[in-house]
This record gives structure tokens, sequence and C-alpha cells, in this order.
């Protein structure tokens, strides 16, 4: 998730849980459609200023932005489920997806390019270091993921589960959600799944060959995943020598443990960081020596990252990702042991 920071923070924003910022919103998630004409702000993300497109003017004292920087939006849809405040904008060059009063984007699509340069884009190095056969996406939101999963590896067999069935509907209208539940040229396709992920029935006949785990709400993690029992029955839903891979969203409190040590200046961060996430201890404890962890750097917003099993060759792992993400699997680590990938497939 990326999170919308109120532009007199002027900091970078952050994916997941961040708690540090908080939002001058203009757009009451309580409201119907048109009570988001009164917008009188801006947002801002990665290289945008955002500014609501409504008939109400407005004048402003904030830091004045360079023109080719901001982006107007359109509220799309603004409609209270029965989990989330779902609001979608649009802008000339992406959509977003909102689900709750804290902010934060939970799915975006671009109209250029399906490139998101955030951990969505980390969710599509898995296919490679997976056996063949289907993937789920428990927490598919708008679909994110699953656009660029498909354009980059246009075979696979998605499964992607989300609870709101309201958020699928508004996802097939406004973010091109209906256009991957067909089958493509390949055979790709996304099935969607509309039920509660940590259900016993949840799953297929001789398990998933890789699971993406991006479950949020009000901002958070869900606590769920904080704990090891959670871990151990997700990784029952899974083929043999199938992978788990998971946002773990922000540190607790970012702040650094003992034995913990200080970023490098790419932002990567040195063995004993992981400690800092509770989702990510939890794996652990559910996975001794089999779990591995990243986090993403500030610009692609801070969040860490876990792949359970063992680490795979790196170098192999690189040469079967787009140049987009080649360099990235180097950042990968792993505490006590480390595996061998068995090529590209």
């Amino acid at each position: 998730m990326l999170t919308l920071v109120s532009p007199q923070l002027h900091l970078a924003p952050r994916f997941g849980n961040s708690p540090p910022y908080t939002i001058a919103s203009c757009l009451s998630l309580y409201y119907p459609p048109q009570a988001s004409t009164r917008c009188q702000t801006n947002y801002k993300r990665p290289g945008k200023r955002w500014r609501c497109k409504c008939g109400t003017s407005y004048s402003s004292d904030q830091e004045q932005f360079e023109k080719e920087d901001e982006e107007d939006f359109q509220v799309l849809v603004a409609i209270q489920s029965l989990y989330n405040h779902i609001v979608i904008l649009d802008s000339p060059s992406s959509r977003l997806l909102l689900l709750d009063t804290t902010g934060n984007i939970h799915s975006i699509l671009n109209k250029g390019s399906k490139w998101t340069s955030s951990y969505w884009d980390e969710f599509a190095t898995l296919p490679p270091v997976i056996p063949r056969g289907p993937v789920a996406i428990f927490g598919l939101g708008g679909g994110t993921a699953a656009h660029l999963m498909l354009e980059l590896w246009p075979s696979l067999q998605l499964e992607g589960w989300e609870i709101d069935e309201i958020l699928i509907d508004m996802s097939r209208d406004y973010l091109g959600l209906s256009d991957l539940e067909k089958h493509n040229s390949d055979g790709g396709i996304l099935k969607i799944n509309i039920g509660d992920v940590f259900s016993p029935s949840v799953g297929i006949t001789g398990g998933y060959s890789g699971i993406i785990v991006d479950l949020f709400a009000n901002g958070k993690v869900l606590p769920q995943l904080e704990e090891a029992s959670t871990w151990l029955e997700l990784y029952g839903k899974l083929a043999p020598n199938g992978r788990i891979m998971v946002n773990c969203g922000a540190g607790q409190n970012e702040v650094q443990s003992a034995g913990s040590s200080v970023s490098s200046s790419d932002g990567s961060f040195t063995d004993g960081s992981w400690e800092l996430n509770a989702t990510i201890k939890a794996c652990c404890k559910a996975f001794p020596g089999q779990v591995n962890w990243k986090k993403m750097s500030r610009k692609a917003g801070e969040n860490y990252v876990a792949l359970t099993g063992p680490l795979p060759d790196l170098g192999v792992w690189s040469a079967c990702l787009p140049s987009e993400l080649s360099s990235r699997v180097y950042q990968w680590k792993i505490c006590n042991n480390s595996g061998i990938l068995h090529g590209c497939h």
C-alpha cells in the first residue's frame, strides 16, 4: 500500500503500515461520491502531486510544486462496503484504490506501464523460484500484482482471493480486473475467489506452487500474520517445494534494535534489522532457517518482504528475470542457510 502523504510534511511515501504520517484528507470516505467534490487539498505520491479536480475553487499558501509534477485526479467511486471505504481515483497517468481512512493506496493501475517501482513489482520475481502450477494471491485488492505477473509470465494460472465482493466488482469495472479473467493467448488467467483466506476450505488439490500474501486492514498487517501458527496453516496450502512471498509492512516503530545495524547507502539493511518486523519474526519462528528477507529502499517504500524456503541461487534467479528486476534479487538475505535454484522454466 502506498500512503498518500500530507503535502505539508514533504516526506517520502511509505507502503504498508506507516504510522509516522498523518493525512490531511479531503475525501470523506464515509460519504457518497458527490461529497468528494468539496475537496480542498492536495495529495502527494512518488514524483507526483495530486490535486482534486472538482467544481470548488480554492486557494492555498502551501509550497508550490513545478507544474510538470502535478496531476489532477477525479473520484470515480466512493462507496461503503461491509469491509472497506472504497475510493477509486483517476488521473491522466494512473488509477488508485483507497480502502480506509488512513489514505493508504492499496492498488495502483498505471496507464502507460504495469511497473509500480514498489513492493508489487517484487511479487513478479516469484515464478522462477517455484514449481509450475497455480499461484495464489491472498489479498487481491485491485489486482496490481496480478496485472504485472500476467504481463511478465503470461502462462501463469493465478488464483486471487479477496474477502470484499463489492471491492472486486469495482475493480472489475475501473481497474481492469475483468480483462485478467479471460484466458490470454498463452493460456494465462486470473481466477477470482471471494472468501476469507484463513478459512480451512481455501486451497486447491495438490496445493499452490506459490502464495503471495498482501493482507492489510486500517493501514496495518493483519494481526493473524504475526502468529507462527498462521504461517504453518498457510504452508499446508502449498504444493511440495512451493514458496510464500509476503508484504510484511514496515518495522515496529522503525527503531534500531540492539542486534540490528544501520542501512547502507542504497537503503537496504544488513542482517538483524528483520527483527524489527513482527511478521518476519513469526515466519522465522514457524520455519527456522527457511525464511529470506529484504527491506525495500526508501524510494520504493521501505517495506519488509519475506520469502519462505531455502535462499535460491541468486545468479540463476537474476538471469530468469527482466532487467527491471534482475538486480533486486541480490538484496535477499537468509540468516542460517542457503539453497540451490534449478534453472528457469
